[in-house]
């Protein structure tokens, strides 16, 4: 078995074959900022395969989201009941929001992809990778320099593979009909 599947295999059930390092990690990983630079991934199979390279121009973020219905903050002050709505953004996954954080907190860079590398009761953890778009390294990189071509704020159109599963988007033919353009399109996402 080579590395890459070796990895792959841990990560299946990390719990389970992690152990008491995964635990170290999330005591570590409470006690830092919701945004974390860090210099090498964690899940370095999974990286990769998202289009990560150890080269410059390449950055790596761990983000940390909060667990929970996702909804506003309850009004106290006399409303209307047509206003009352307390729902939001009910059709994102956690992973397409903290792409979505660190593209507010980094926006010099643009977001590639990110994966998933932990959770406890309270919090999701996403390590996001980011792509310096001016950078020679990146613009001379012919499987990379795409992103530096009309691709701004990619995530917040939902361009990312994280927030294309989250629109539906990975299905195609018979009844996925009414999920091109989008989902409000056909008035299916009342948000």
């Amino acid at each position: 078995m080579g590395m890459y599947k070796a990895i792959k295999e841990l990560w299946k059930s990390p719990k389970a074959n992690l152990g008491e390092l995964y635990k170290q990690r999330l005591i570590e990983w409470r006690r830092q900022d919701v945004f974390t630079e860090i210099k090498r991934p964690t899940r370095l199979d999974r990286a990769r395969s998202l289009g990560y390279r150890a080269k410059k121009g390449f950055f790596l973020t761990r983000v940390r989201v909060l667990k929970g219905a996702h909804t506003r903050e309850f009004r106290h002050s006399g409303r209307r009941s047509k206003t009352m709505r307390r729902l939001k953004i009910v059709g994102m996954s956690y992973q397409w929001i903290a792409e979505q954080k660190a593209q507010r907190k980094h926006k010099n860079l643009q977001v590639l992809n990110s994966y998933y590398v932990g959770e406890d009761g309270v919090h999701k953890w996403f390590e996001v990778i980011l792509v310096d778009t001016h950078a020679p390294e990146i613009i001379s990189d012919k499987t990379i320099n795409w992103i530096t071509k009309q691709n701004d704020n990619r995530v917040f159109r939902g361009q990312t593979s994280a927030a294309r599963k989250s629109r539906g988007l990975r299905r195609k033919g018979t009844g996925a009909e009414k999920l091109r353009p989008s989902r409000r399109a056909h008035n299916r996402l009342a948000k």
